[in-house]
């Protein structure tokens, strides 16, 4: 039945309710408020992938190249920019670490103009800037020119992933999520791939006063700046206004995530959800277990350097670096695979990846020096933890409700994040070259406490859930409504469904939250 032909009652009368400004309300709520009519299956089937058609590929294509981009820094490493710009060991992990110091910094005022400016176009704009700063790499003679354009990225990179995970909050279900944010984060596995080969490509480019690690950042600039170009033509902001759909198929699109109870987006920011975000144990359990999961991330920098150190020449480094991409690829897809199809098992995936990791880490710091097959295999396995981490972020997106509450949380999860990539740079000094025991330790460490944080987090929600459960049915709850203008001028009140009141998950009693 098309949503366009059953619509509003509408009534002379005053709607008995308690009525809303629309300021307040989920701007979704506009689009559905009495609607009577259900969406079918398979015209919701239809909705999702169209959409899936529309925004998947930009924001998986975005997510290799913000990836590729950031990791550019491991592989100029072998192809002579320590040399060429006479970086210390201590200013080349700077340079790894104040990206993400820039990212902490901005990370909020990010989310907060997010949630103000249209997101697509937003994201845009950050991706042109980082585009000119990935290309001024190359102009880049000293440290400082480095830390300028390092710091830039890391601005920019501040609105991505929190983009993502808005964008994937207004256009899909809570179990649709899990496999989408898996699906853009395995990119990172691609991006590993495809920079391995670029760097081997480049490795074989002679040109007088220009190295191959310029031509890397070159080549990478324009391909984030053809991307920006797409973005802001192609990339929806909401799908109560994106392009692709007619306007029936964004009321469906809106009706379609109804059952997440978190609707779209709202436009205005609410202090008291900011306090809730602030007072509500499990927004720091995600970020503790953020910024755990994160310090091991300092390998990425890192892992051309320590392949290297295990003998292998310059051109084998770069072919061997594209094997932690594929393990990348795998290992996320297959958990969020399992995650979606298995209910409530978030917790359970996530801490079983942690288990091979552990075996990784042991086969780098037991196995002799020249055992080089098994010392590489340790270092792969050591990566295969990683879907920990992408169904943390899907599962903070679906049990968290009230869109100022949303950014919030998501601002707190990705500081963290930056927190932990800060750190893991400094771990890895030269004097615990070259079996680098003290920072495998640190990774160890936090491999045991990052999957026990996961199982913490099931049981809190768990018991919540149950609380819940035994609270008394309140049959008299109030209905809400917002006034409408209709098409002869008319002020009319109809009905808004409690999902688009931009409440928060606590505000919502009848709000469940998956495990």
């Amino acid at each position: 039945m098309s949503l366009e032909s059953s619509s509003a009652v509408l009534k002379d009368e005053k709607h008995v309710g308690v009525a809303v400004s629309t300021r307040e309300v989920d701007t979704g709520a506009q689009l559905v408020a009495g609607l009577t009519s259900t969406l079918e299956p398979d015209e919701a089937l239809r909705i999702r992938r169209k959409i899936d058609r529309h925004i998947m590929p930009l924001m998986m294509i975005l997510y290799w190249i913000q990836f590729m981009d950031k990791t550019t820094l491991g592989n100029a490493a072998i192809l002579g920019i320590q040399e060429a710009t006479h970086l210390s060991t201590n200013q080349y992990n700077w340079l790894g670490t104040v990206f993400y110091l820039s990212y902490l910094l901005f990370e909020y005022p990010q989310n907060l103009a997010l949630q103000r400016f249209p997101v697509g176009k937003w994201m845009s704009i950050n991706i042109f800037v980082w585009a000119v700063a990935l290309a001024c790499h190359a102009a880049c003679k000293n440290f400082a020119g480095l830390l300028v354009v390092r710091l830039l990225l890391g601005v920019c990179e501040g609105s991505i992933t929190a983009g993502f995970l808005i964008v994937s909050s207004m256009f899909y279900t809570r179990t649709e999520q899990t496999l989408r944010v898996g699906y853009w984060f395995l990119m990172n596995g691609t991006a590993q791939i495809i920079s391995g080969f670029i760097s081997f490509g480049v490795l074989h480019i002679t040109t007088s006063g220009f190295e191959p690690w310029q031509w890397l950042m070159i080549i990478t600039g324009l391909l984030t700046l053809i991307l920006a170009i797409s973005f802001w033509f192609l990339f929806p902001d909401s799908p109560t206004n994106a392009w692709f759909l007619t306007p029936d198929e964004r009321t469906k699109a809106v009706q379609r995530i109804k059952e997440n109870q978190t609707g779209v987006e709202n436009k205005h920011f609410k202090t008291e959800q900011m306090v809730e975000a602030l007072t509500d144990p499990k927004t720091w359990l995600f970020a503790l277990f953020s910024a755990l999961d994160n310090v091991p991330n300092s390998l990425t920098n890192q892992q051309s350097l320590i392949v290297a150190s295990f003998g292998f020449t310059a051109l084998q480094t770069t072919l061997l670096s594209c094997i932690p991409g594929v393990v990348e690829i795998v290992t996320i897809f297959t958990g969020v695979r399992l995650a979606a199809r298995r209910p409530n098992s978030r917790a359970y995936v996530g801490a079983a990846y942690f288990v091979p990791s552990w075996l990784g880490i042991l086969l780098v710091n037991l196995l002799p020096w020249s055992d080089k097959a098994g010392l590489l295999f340790g270092q792969y396995l050591s990566g295969v933890s990683t879907p920990g981490f992408v169904l943390s972020l899907s599962w903070l997106n679906s049990v968290t409700a009230g869109h100022t509450k949303r950014v919030v949380t998501n601002a707190i999860m990705l500081s963290a994040y930056c927190i932990g990539n800060s750190a893991g740079p400094f771990m890895w000094k030269s004097q615990y070259k070259p079996r680098n025991h003290v920072p495998w330790a640190v990774i160890g460490a936090c491999y045991i406490v990052c999957p026990i944080l996961l199982l913490v987090i099931r049981a809190v929600l768990v018991r919540e859930n149950r609380k819940r459960d035994a609270e008394p049915v309140d049959d008299n709850e109030e209905e809400y409504v917002i006034e409408r203008i209709t098409e002869d001028g008319k002020r009319v009140e109809v009905k808004v469904d409690k999902e688009f009141l931009d409440m928060t998950d606590r505000q919502n009693r009848d709000f469940r939250y998956v495990l």
